[in-house]
């Protein structure tokens, strides 16, 4: 198989010093990252008032968020083959003249539909943004600092997150929903400019066609699995048919299926939107399942928490965020940390600690009521996201560079969709079965109710993020070769 070229190509025997220009790229590439994922944070405390302001359902308002998954599970499969055909410096732009320019349309949004347009602009943006920054890491920094680097990455995953509730509940008690975006807007404003300044190009690129029929597949695919997962929670609340549901699911594997084969066909002659060849990397393989089950547990746990927090141990909006801060800042000051402990030491002393710790915590959750301490429920926060921090950088880390440069668009495209798909399969399995046990026992008005829904789907996450221990054991950091450059041999897939 070595004439794939998938396995690991390091960056030579140079120093691990990164030139002042290539890390000038990096960080612009961060601080657009760090910018857009905020935002994607900040709308989930602005429902209420959007439903309130627009005269509309909680059920259509939702949209603003789903409309946005939705979007970025559409357009990330695309990126592999888009970062292959364009230079940095065209999809850094283009990307963040989408996430400007739906910014902008938000922020002068008269009614609901012109609001959802602007997300789905918005995210077409963003979802560039992710798989951009991790190619351009991955081919600008020596192999044995890239833990070091992906460390950087996983502070801007986790504290735009953490900060983006916080800042959107100050400007929505003083402002109205429309202020979200108008901070937002010269940020990324100014991100542009600067890249349009200092960004050079990264890697080679090619010329192969584009397959729209690939990206029509890829949009009923992925597109569909997305939509019909998010109608679960619906259902299981008893808000609408089923039949929905069932039409995008079916849709969306067929969908998916065809696309896969396609890819399969095509890239026979290096003209896949998504080249497949990347699974033949066993660590890259091992990596993603264990990045899905991981993130499965993760989205979904972090979606039931906050309410746990205010409907069965009766915290404000305001306290429920402070009780996650903590975590959501360790998990991101850890990141350089942990990603020098990867160089230094590998996968191994990171993720069996990291997936024990994660299991563990979440076992405990299951323990949880209406008379647990805040502080105990904190701590473990803490504990649950510095063990997810342990998992999710060794990851990141090893997965890509486990392959070729050729591949590492791809590789990146691949890592954004699995989380998008898992998050989604996370949120809606464990609302849904958080919603039945709920109405089952009288409501969310019902603290008891509410704990008792809590503690079935920690369950659920428990038993998945068990089964991680195990892919803890088997998942290794690739070797530092010699790159093919130096008149070394491609290496042989494992």
């Amino acid at each position: 198989m070595s004439a794939i070229e998938t396995g690991p190509v390091p960056t030579g025997t140079g120093s691990s010093l990164i030139p002042r220009r290539d890390m000038a790229v990096i960080w612009v590439l961060l601080a657009a990252a760090f910018v857009a994922i905020l935002n994607e944070t900040t709308m989930s405390m602005a429902i209420p008032h959007l439903i309130d302001d627009l005269s509309i359902t909680p059920i259509a308002a939702q949209w603003v968020t789903s409309a946005f998954m939705l979007t970025m599970a559409v357009v990330i499969p695309t990126t592999g083959f888009l970062l292959q055909r364009f230079t940095t410096r065209q999809m850094f732009l283009g990307a963040l003249a989408l996430f400007s320019a739906g910014t902008l349309i938000a922020a002068l949004a008269i009614g609901f539909p012109m609001l959802l347009a602007a997300r789905v602009v918005q995210a077409s943006g963003t979802a560039i943004l992710m798989p951009l920054l991790m190619t351009t890491l991955m081919n600008l920094v020596p192999a044995e600092s890239r833990g070091r680097m992906m460390g950087r990455v996983s502070i801007v995953i986790s504290l735009a997150p953490a900060i983006g509730p916080t800042l959107s509940g100050f400007l929505l008690d003083h402002f109205n929903w429309r202020s979200i975006f108008v901070v937002v807007l010269p940020i990324a404003l100014v991100a542009m400019v600067i890249g349009w300044r200092w960004l050079t190009d990264v890697g080679e690129r090619t010329d192969a066609p584009l397959d729209v029929f690939s990206i029509v597949l890829s949009a009923f695919g992925f597109g569909g699995l997305v939509f019909g997962l998010s109608q679960i929670g619906a259902i299981a609340g008893g808000d609408g048919s089923a039949w929905p549901m069932v039409i995008a699911l079916v849709v969306g594997v067929l969908g998916l299926a065809s696309f896969l084969l396609r890819q399969v066909m095509l890239q026979r002659e290096d003209d896949a939107l998504l080249d497949l060849r990347v699974f033949l990397s066993r660590d890259f393989s091992l990596s993603m399942v264990q990045m899905f089950l991981l993130s499965l547990a993760f989205f979904g746990t972090l979606t039931v928490m906050p309410l746990f927090l205010q409907k069965a141990l009766g915290l404000e909006t305001t306290e429920a965020g402070l009780v996650m801060l903590p975590g959501a800042l360790a998990m991101g000051l850890l990141g350089p940390v942990i990603g020098r402990i990867y160089d230094a030491r590998g996968t191994k002393v990171l993720l069996i600690p990291g997936s024990v710790l994660t299991a563990a915590t979440l076992w405990f959750y299951t323990t949880l009521s209406t008379t647990t301490s805040v502080w105990i429920v904190l701590v473990a926060q803490t504990l649950l996201s510095i063990g997810l921090a342990l998992s999710f950088t060794p990851l990141f880390t090893a997965s890509l560079a486990s392959l070729t440069p050729k591949f590492y668009s791809y590789g990146s495209a691949v890592i954004g969709t699995v989380q998008q798909v898992a998050g989604a399969a996370g949120i809606a399995v464990m609302m849904a079965m958080f919603t039945l046990i709920v109405n089952a026992n009288g409501g969310t008005g019902v603290a008891t109710a509410v704990a008792a829904g809590s503690r079935t789907t920690f369950l659920i996450g428990a038993v998945i993020a068990t089964v991680t221990i195990l892919g803890a054991f088997v998942i290794r950091k690739p070797a530092n070769q010699p790159s093919e450059a130096d008149g070394a041999p491609a290496p042989a897939m494992h």
